[in-house]
Parts: structure tokens; C-alpha cells; sequence
């Protein structure tokens, strides 16, 4: 790849603390630096690709530590090549794969069939999470140091609990000698039984059985509790109540090694949603099966203590939760539905909404998006520090669209936000100093033409 120059852009990089105009240059596959360039950068280089981005927030790429890409078992759903190009869309850049494949991600053998897939399919860097627990069986504990030595960043039985809390035990023990974080699926199942969406007036008003803010709080408290015995490293997936966001500012004062995600449908969305509720103001259908998530929207109550969290930093990050299905999951009665929703795509859109309500500011929104994953798991991602990986998205704020699944990269068409407008979008992705997703509708200044480097 020749150089790139990544012109007039708002540099936004809170890893640094840099939010200034000006120019970003790319020089082997790394960040080189930003303002403008010596004589030369490299004697002899070949003239770079131009990018203008007047107007635009420049980071660095997103970091997701939670998605799924279905691959392998489910590929009718998603595949590592599909999901990838759907993760460049929404501005992301290295994405953290979960374990409740078929087979599950509890082998060595699994972890390279994706690695390699993912070298050779995908677009943007996949890493991934490894079961706790063999078969996500909940009964024995996986090899951990060797799915370590291979490459594995964290544990997680996502979408399944660790019931036992003598597993749970063992397994924080394990992950101070293998330095990966354990991030449990905080469900209590007897408690949540059979319930479909959050507990509450509106799953009374519409007949469904409610899923109660207990039944995760519990988990978190204990799982809180063995990080503290034990001194293991503990990440807590997709917090929705405020219970838990409580939980967690209390362990953090008493020195506790947690770390916590928040989803965007869990900070932007309420149950209301199940009702029929949309941002726009119009009524849909209740039941839209496309609201149907594991854990499950909640109540303004909690999703306003879930900003809160998000800004004083006792939510250390937003992740996806990118559950895509096919049409056959989600198109019968909400009983009987899939639990998920398809998300890398409408992400960025969606989250903006609290910048623009004065919810959150931008800088914090980036930070969470991008240096604060990459610390949580202590990846080097997520900084446009001169030698870093180039990892960069860039978009405008302000550029409104309409949200057509059918036009998705994803697979699963499967969002409640299907013809709502939302306002910022990604329009140019570069992972690893190359070109992997290029809105189609931005004018740039090419020389030599951009399109001709979209990977």
C-alpha cells in the first residue's frame, strides 16, 4: 500500500488526549503521525492516497470485545467474512469473537479454524473468546493455558451461565496465571426461568412472561465476590440494570479487578420498545421479535443509570452483543423467537443519539468505543500513537440516513431500528493500513483514486 494522508479531519484520539483539525498520515500499515509531512516521509515513496475528511471525526477503529460471528455451525446466520465487512461498516476494527459456536471455541483446534478463516475471509482483525467451561457444559474448566498460548483473549460462556460457583472460582484463579479476563454471562437461569423481556408494567400490559433485574444482579454479586476472594481478573458482559452498574461502582471502590460493558440498544433502548415505542415518535407493532434480546431491554430507569455509568467510567466501555439470525429465528410468536439482535451496522448511529441529547459527550463516546475495550482487555488497539497499527474510522456526525437491513453486510437483518433515521454515520474504515470500507455516497479527494485500494 502506498502512503496515505487522511487530510482535515477532527482528530479525536482520547488515548492521547488529542482532539484537534488536523492531518493523519499512514506508512506502513502504521500510524506514522499527524500534521504535515516532512520533505518526505519515505525517499522514493510513490504519491499517497489522499483522503479528505473535512467535516469529520477521525479515531482510531473500534473495538468490539463482544460479538458473534456464528462461524463456525451457524453459517446460514453469519460467517467470519460477511460479519467482518459488517463490523467495517460500523467503524470497527478488531472484534472479539464469542465461543457458542458448533463446535464451541473450547479447543485449540477451533481457535485456529477461526484465526485462519478470519486471515483469509475477513476484513478487519477477529480475536477469540474461548468457553469457560468444555462444551460451555458449565462442568470442567477448558484448557486454559494452552488456548492461551494459542491465542485466545478472554473466557466467556456467553449465553450461557456458570452455575456453579466453585467453577466460577477456579476459573478467576486460572485467569491470574493465564492474564485473561473471565466474562460470565450474569444470568441467574432458575430465577429468569422462562421469561422473554424485562419484568416489569410493560411485559404485564403485553402478557409475556418478565425476565426480573434480579435475576443478573445476583451473578454480578457473586461473581463480584469471587474476583474479590480470589484476585482473578473478572468482565462483566452486556450490564443492563441499574443494580449492576451499582454493583460494580462499589467493587471498583474497594480496589476489586472488574472491568464492564454496556450494549448500545441496552443505553439507547427501553422494554417500551417491545410495545411498539420508537424514537421517531410513530407507533409500530408490538411484539416485534426484533426486540427480543438475552439480557433484555430494560426500563428508562436503568438504561439512564447505565449512561451515568458509561460517564463517570464505572461502565468501562461499550461493546456490541452483534447477534445476527436468519429470518426463520425471528419471523414466529415472541415466545418461541431467538434472543439477539444484528448491531455492527447501527451502532455508531445509535450511540451518537446520547452526544445529541447531551447525554454523553464525544470524546467520552470514542473513549469508550475505542482505548477504553482495548485497555479492559489489554489489547494495543484502539490509539493513533505514531507505530501503532493503522486502525482508523472516520465519519460524520451529522450525515443522517435511513436505517434497511436489507442493505446490511451482516447476514442478520434482525434490528428494531429498521426505518428510523439516525444521524452519524462511518464512512471510511482502515484496518491495518488498508481500505476496507468506503461509504458510497463520499465525495474524497483521490489521488490515486481511493476505490481502487477498498480492500
Amino acid at each position: 500500500m502506498p502512503e496515505m494522508l487522511i487530510r482535515g479531519g477532527r482528530i479525536l484520539d482520547p488515548s492521547q488526549g488529542i482532539d484537534q483539525v488536523d492531518d493523519l498520515w499512514i506508512a506502513d500499515d502504521q500510524i506514522a503521525g499527524l500534521g504535515p509531512p516532512a520533505v518526505s516521509r519515505h525517499q522514493n515513496s510513490t504519491q499517497p492516497i489522499v483522503v479528505d475528511a473535512t467535516g469529520c471525526i477521525v479515531s482510531p477503529g473500534f473495538v468490539d470485545l463482544h460479538c458473534h460471528l456464528r462461524d463456525p455451525g451457524f453459517e446460514e446466520k453469519e460467517t467470519i467474512a460477511t460479519g467482518t465487512r459488517a463490523a467495517a461498516r460500523g467503524g470497527f476494527t478488531t472484534v472479539c469473537c464469542m465461543a457458542n459456536t458448533n463446535p464451541p471455541i473450547d479447543s485449540r483446534a477451533v481457535v485456529e479454524y477461526v484465526q485462519r478463516t478470519a486471515h483469509v475471509t475477513g476484513v478487519v482483525r477477529v480475536l477469540p473468546v474461548a468457553a469457560i467451561t468444555r462444551h460451555m457444559a458449565g462442568q470442567e474448566l477448558v484448557e486454559m493455558g494452552e488456548l492461551a498460548q494459542a491465542g485466545v483473549v478472554a473466557f466467556s460462556d456467553d449465553g450461557r451461565a456458570v452455575g456453579s460457583s466453585r467453577i466460577m472460582r477456579y476459573a478467576l484463579e486460572y485467569s491470574k496465571m493465564v492474564d485473561r479476563p473471565i466474562a460470565p454471562h450474569c444470568e441467574d437461569r432458575d430465577l429468569v426461568s422462562d421469561g422473554v423481556m424485562n419484568e416489569g408494567p410493560v411485559a404485564t400490559r403485553l402478557g409475556l412472561k418478565g425476565w426480573p433485574a434480579t435475576g443478573e444482579e445476583i451473578e454480578i454479586a457473586r461473581d463480584i465476590l469471587l474476583a474479590e476472594l480470589t484476585g482473578g481478573r473478572l468482565h462483566l458482559c452486556h450490564v443492563t440494570t441499574a443494580g449492576g452498574v451499582e454493583l460494580v461502582r462499589r467493587a471498583k471502590e474497594k480496589g476489586i479487578r472488574v472491568t464492564a460493558e454496556a450494549m448500545p440498544h441496552h443505553l439507547t433502548l427501553t422494554d417500551e420498545w417491545v410495545a411498539g415505542k420508537r424514537w421517531d415518535g410513530r407507533s409500530a407493532e408490538p411484539y416485534d421479535t426484533n426486540t427480543k434480546v438475552n439480557p433484555p431491554l430494560r426500563a428508562e430507569a436503568d438504561r439512564r443509570a447505565l449512561v451515568a455509568g458509561l460517564r463517570d467510567g464505572t461502565i468501562d466501555c461499550i461493546a456490541t452483543d452483534h447477534a445476527p439470525h436468519t429470518l426463520v429465528d425471528k419471523q414466529c410468536e415472541y415466545d418461541f423467537a431467538a434472543f439477539g439482535l444484528s448491531v455492527f451496522e447501527t451502532a455508531l448511529g445509535a450511540l451518537l443519539r446520547l452526544v445529541q441529547a447531551g447525554d454523553l459527550d464525544l470524546p467520552t463516546l470514542v473513549s469508550r468505543l475505542t482505548v477504553d475495550p482495548a485497555r479492559a482487555y489489554r489489547l494495543p488497539y484502539g490509539t493513533l500513537r505514531p507505530g501503532a497499527a493503522a486502525d482508523v474510522a472516520i465519519f460524520d456526525p451529522s450525515a443522517e440516513w435511513v436505517v434497511d437491513p436489507s442493505q446490511f453486510a451482516s447476514r442478520g437483518r434482525n434490528t428494531p431500528l429498521a426505518g428510523q433515521t439516525l444521524r452519524g454515520r462511518v464512512l471510511v474504515t482502515i484496518a491495518g493500513g488498508r481500505i476496507v470500507h468506503l461509504a458510497d455516497d463520499r465525495r474524497l479527494a483521490q489521488t490515486p483514486s481511493v476505490r481502487e485500494h477498498v480492500r
